[in-house]
């Protein structure tokens, strides 16, 4: 940071401005809950400040404290030079308004499937009170988890996860929602720790990064935990083990539902004799599939 700075920045929307315009210059990477330098400056300002982020122009104009200013500063100095995503230097990332607890132990909540979760996955559930299993694979920090203990009240979810460290993250944000009597974490390769359950709804957001793409992410993406993204050559290593195997772990009638990034090519090809549902999302109908018990092998 430079005197310079110090010495000029009084407000907020000072603060602010100076924010995006470093952010800018830098060529700074955005994707783990912000998608400019605008949002993530204004994410990391007002939450620093622990202001809520919907009254930004209420406190545009406040005066800052020579501490409030130097706190900014240095964050906005460490998002540029060390890359960290902002999710990481708060510990708080936000997903379809649930806040939950993150560190470099899991990937930054992103989840499409927690859209199609909005209106309680209408019209493939046709009645949310009668989903009473869920599983959430790969739950990492077990946000996709909450929200479906959150939208199924009728439900018990099992969060399973390779990861011990993880879990220890996913504990908290459990925690957090007081849902310890509804969830429960399990530390499991895929379907292994579950053998003998039989769920409505299965959920997942496993790695899909192909090893070309690993090559080519931008330094914010080194930052998380390298074996909840890299997805093998064709992105779909623990996909085809998961679809294999998801129809003994489905009720009759039950929906497995997975997100494969830019995957679908990839997941058609691994999947031609299965006839999987695309689901439209703000990023369009080629992220994730659906897929019926009895459409599975």
């Amino acid at each position: 940071m430079t005197i310079d700075a110090q010495a000029n920045l009084r407000t907020l929307r000072d603060v602010l401005r100076y924010a995006v315009t470093r952010f800018n210059e830098s060529d700074l990477a955005f994707g783990h809950g912000q998608s400019d330098a605008f949002e993530e400056a204004a994410f990391i300002v007002m939450r620093t400040l622990q202001l809520p982020l919907s009254r930004l122009e209420f406190f545009a104009d406040a005066y800052l404290t020579h501490g409030e200013i130097n706190s900014l500063l240095q964050s906005i100095e460490r998002r540029v030079k060390k890359r960290t995503p902002a999710a990481y230097m708060l510990n708080e990332a936000w997903l379809q308004g649930y806040k939950f607890y993150v560190d470099e132990r899991v990937i930054i909540p992103r989840s499409f499937i927690a859209e199609l979760m909005k209106d309680d996955l209408h019209p493939w559930v046709q009645d949310p009170s009668a989903v009473t299993d869920v599983l959430d694979l790969c739950t990492g920090s077990a946000c996709l988890a909450i929200i479906a203990a959150d939208l199924f009240s009728n439900a018990k979810v099992d969060a399973v996860d390779s990861s011990a460290e993880a879990l220890l993250v996913a504990e908290r944000n459990v925690a957090d929602y007081h849902f310890e009597d509804r969830i429960s974490l399990i530390k499991s390769d895929v379907f292994a720790g579950v053998a003998n359950k039989r769920y409505d709804v299965i959920l997942c957001n496993p790695p899909y990064v192909t090893d070309a793409a690993m090559a080519r992410l931008p330094k914010e993406y080194a930052h998380e935990p390298k074996v909840a993204l890299a997805g093998g050559p064709d992105g779909m290593k623990v996909v085809k083990t998961i679809v294999r195997q998801a129809r003994g772990h489905l009720k009759r009638g039950g929906l497995l539902i997975v997100e494969v990034g830019d995957g679908r090519a990839a997941a058609e090809k691994a999947f031609g004799d299965i006839p999987l549902t695309w689901l439209a999302t703000s990023a369009g109908d080629s992220m994730v599939f659906l897929a019926r018990q009895e459409e599975l092998q």
